[in-house]
């Protein structure tokens, strides 16, 4: 039996996520552990937490679910599983275990459906390497899906989002506009080519980042989600005391995405991040207006925005390339810190 899930949401994937003004003022007052064995808290927004078990190994810990984005149940639970275990790789870890976190309105919907997204979620675990071993599920409306997951990394070669240092270059590894392209679809503004780019993207796992991260000795690196470019390499610029500039000249962007915004298309997801960094970045003088709400455009399963030494950057830019990552591009660097802390030019 087909259901299209879109019809019980107004936002889905990581649009819907809290926005990041209001949830920075929720987590404030949130008490941090003392434990010496916990390597990565809450404190710097990081994309997991990670915890020391020995001299050489550490448990990286995520967690990420969401509301559908696309109509079909297996599309859905694809996504957001690539989505789940994308934390783990821009930490540098390796993902080994997961549990099913579903919210399902077992009346409303076909059962049908909650199997789909279960049997996506398991494809894409599989692919990854990760073994689902169990889960949990509630009765609740609309349906949300995703994992927890656990991995593993060297306690030396744990990479965050305050790892980024002065003279680096950022290198971004998938194009953006999903969360414009998810909107254009809903408003039958997008073409089939355009929808089934974004899903191609959404899916595709960042494992081979993950690799090449740890090959190439990087320490600085985000995955981009809810926030946006914008958003993720605000926290990055914070989090490591430098200021970032981003070219937008050079971002990879899908297909028709500059059009969309031209026609108005752009997600209430992209203003709420904007008011959330406008007030710590300086945006360079003529940016296109497009670009510049492109940049803030709340992307699920984004690609990786890694910092890495200048003299490292071609190498690492062409292994990329090499791995089938054709988009990948230098998108900006990391400079002494200025009186703001992001930089977007075009």
């Amino acid at each position: 039996m087909e259901f299209d899930l879109l019809t019980t949401v107004e936002t889905g994937g990581c649009s819907s996520k809290i926005p990041p003004r209001l949830l920075e003022e929720l987590l404030r007052d949130l008490p941090l552990s003392a434990d010496p064995d916990i390597l990565v808290d809450i404190s710097t927004h990081d994309d997991a937490g990670v915890y020391k078990i020995s001299e050489d190994l550490a448990l990286v810990f995520t967690t990420d679910f969401f509301p559908p984005l696309v109509s079909d149940g297996y599309g859905f639970g694809l996504i957001a599983a690539t989505n789940s275990i994308s934390d783990i790789y821009a930490m540098g870890g390796k993902p080994l275990l997961a549990l099913n976190i579903m919210m399902f309105p077992s009346a409303e919907i076909p059962l049908e459906v909650y199997s789909e997204i279960l049997r996506g979620g398991y494809d894409k675990a599989r692919e990854a390497g990760v073994s689902i071993i169990g889960g949990h599920s509630i009765d609740d409306y609309p349906p949300k899906y995703g994992l927890a997951v656990i991995g593993t990394v060297h306690p030396d070669k744990i990479i965050t989002n305050s790892g980024v240092r002065e003279g680096e270059l950022l290198i971004l590894t998938k194009p953006v506009g999903t969360g414009i392209i998810l909107a254009g679809h809903r408003m039958k503004m997008t073409t089939d080519d355009q929808d089934e780019e974004a899903r191609r993207h959404m899916m595709r796992l960042n494992n081979d980042g993950a690799v090449l991260m740890q090959r190439y000795g990087v320490r600085g690196a985000t995955d981009i989600t809810g926030f946006g470019l914008a958003g993720h390499a605000l926290k990055m610029a914070r989090g490591s005391g430098v200021t970032i500039r981003i070219n937008m000249g050079s971002v990879p962007l899908m297909s028709g995405v500059y059009d969309l915004v031209s026609q108005g298309c752009i997600p209430g997801a992209a203003f709420r991040n904007l008011d959330y960094a406008e007030g710590d970045t300086l945006f360079g003088e003529g940016l296109d207006y497009n670009l510049r709400m492109i940049s803030f455009d709340a992307q699920t399963s984004g690609g990786l925005l890694i910092s890495v030494p200048e003299e490292k950057a071609a190498a690492l830019l062409a292994d990329l390339h090499a791995a089938g990552h054709p988009e990948a591009a230098v998108i900006g660097s990391a400079g002494s810190k200025r009186d703001v802390s992001l930089i977007i030019g075009e």
